[in-house]
């Protein structure tokens, strides 16, 4: 049994308190600190652990894109942020989408250090699985080579998943193919094809009666249609990437452009930028996930996109808390409540709270303890992060896995 006392957060409020973890690490009790346990803390945050509901492990049966990352190497940077579990994407070289292909991704899974959940990839004439699984769609080309060319193909196919849980890579084929010869990405992948894929995507979740996702909100124009889709009563959520969050077009130049090509692009404005974090705050988005997409920084210069996020995701977590003023069940809710909910539907175990029966792994934050992020401390394998140089307010003191403590400064 692993015992811990500090200041406990959860969505509902901060307490001083005790947490009792055992051996099959699922909290055993929560009650009063007597000022004696195995871990005895002071100003530090416990959170219920931190979930991240999207990255991209690269791994699969073709080990194709290993060199990048894999399972084990994604759980090490992972637990390195203050990420205690993580769902995979589906665009591999060989990506799972019915049930052979699926195990086959699952085996490799349990290479990792935290618990892992996988969406099944949807593609022109798959078929939903037998078992409940997240699908996730890409509506336009990306990286990768599982994506749709039209609407109407991705509605034939979608006609065969009513009723199930799909995430949604919202930019429209059409309009990226309308505009596939602009002179930079962002002009390449305009945010009318964001909004234009985001409402055909709440159209198809309300038509099939879809447990919705949108995936790496970016624009404004885009989550004003989310919104006013959950007040009509549209099962639908939405996430945010923290590039989107950090990074707006007056911060690209020539000379970085490259390294931050990421899909939907970092093309808003200022003013977008801090809207989005205003609508995180606000509970207007429900999910603080990273996209972390790890290449190599050969294959960034030939211009492939994507960003590595999981070795900083605690630490960025800070930078909301002391620049925009996010309250701790602010960061509760979008990194561990919401985040949890959904990871609980497809698992045995419940995570997102600090509460008995629930998952005894935690995300311990020193919010005073500025950090500034260099090569050294990662643990991705491609080694490289977009915010290298910066310096954040705070810090991961202590990542525990299922009573086991796996990170510890």
């Amino acid at each position: 049994m692993l015992s811990i006392e500090g200041n406990i957060v959860n969505i509902d409020k901060t307490f001083r308190g005790r947490i009792e973890i055992g051996d099959d690490g699922l909290i055993l009790r929560v009650g009063q600190p007597t000022g004696v346990a195995d871990v005895v803390l002071k100003e530090e945050l416990i959170f219920p652990g931190f979930i991240d509901l999207h990255i991209h492990a690269r791994e699969d049966v073709s080990q194709k894109w290993n060199y990048k990352e894999d399972f084990n190497s994604a759980s090490l940077a992972g637990i390195n942020g203050g990420v205690i579990a993580f769902a995979d994407m589906p665009n591999n070289p060989l990506p799972p989408t019915d049930e052979f292909s699926y195990s086959a991704k699952e085996k490799l899974a349990k290479k990792s250090e935290v618990d892992v959940l996988l969406y099944a990839g949807v593609g022109q004439n798959t078929k939903p699985l037998d078992k409940a699984v997240p699908y996730k769609v890409f509506m336009g080309q990306s990286v990768g080579e599982l994506f749709f060319e039209s609407q109407n193909e991705l509605e034939k196919t979608l006609e065969n998943y009513v009723g199930q849980s799909v995430s949604f890579h919202c930019e429209d084929p059409e309009i990226l193919e309308q505009n596939k010869n602009q002179s930079t990405h962002g002009q390449r992948r305009p945010p009318e094809a964001e909004t234009t894929a985001v409402d055909f995507a709440l159209r198809l979740i309300k038509k099939y009666n879809l447990e919705g996702k949108i995936c790496h909100c970016s624009t404004i124009g885009a989550l004003a249609g989310i919104i006013t889709a959950k007040k009509q009563g549209v099962k639908v959520t939405v996430e945010v990437a923290p590039h989107h969050l950090y990074f707006d077009e007056l911060m690209i130049n020539e000379q970085n452009r490259k390294m931050f090509q990421v899909n939907p692009p970092i093309r808003q404005s200022p003013e977008n930028r801090l809207a989005l974090i205003e609508a995180l705050k606000k509970g207007e988005i429900d999910y603080l996930a990273t996209d972390h997409a790890p290449h190599t920084l050969a294959e960034k210069e030939q211009g492939i996109s994507g960003l590595p996020h999981l070795d900083t995701y605690g630490c960025f977590v800070t930078w909301l808390m002391k620049e925009h003023q996010f309250s701790f069940q602010d960061i509760a809710r979008v990194c561990s409540f919401n985040p949890g909910k959904f990871f609980s539907r497809f698992s045995k175990i419940q995570y997102g709270k600090i509460e008995v029966g629930y998952i005894g792994s935690l995300t311990i934050l020193d919010i005073n303890k500025p950090v500034k992020i260099e090569k050294r401390m990662l643990k991705t394998k491609c080694n490289w992060s977009p915010f290298e140089g910066i310096t954040f307010p705070g810090s991961v003191k202590m990542t525990i896995i299922k009573g086991k403590i796996c990170k510890q400064s």
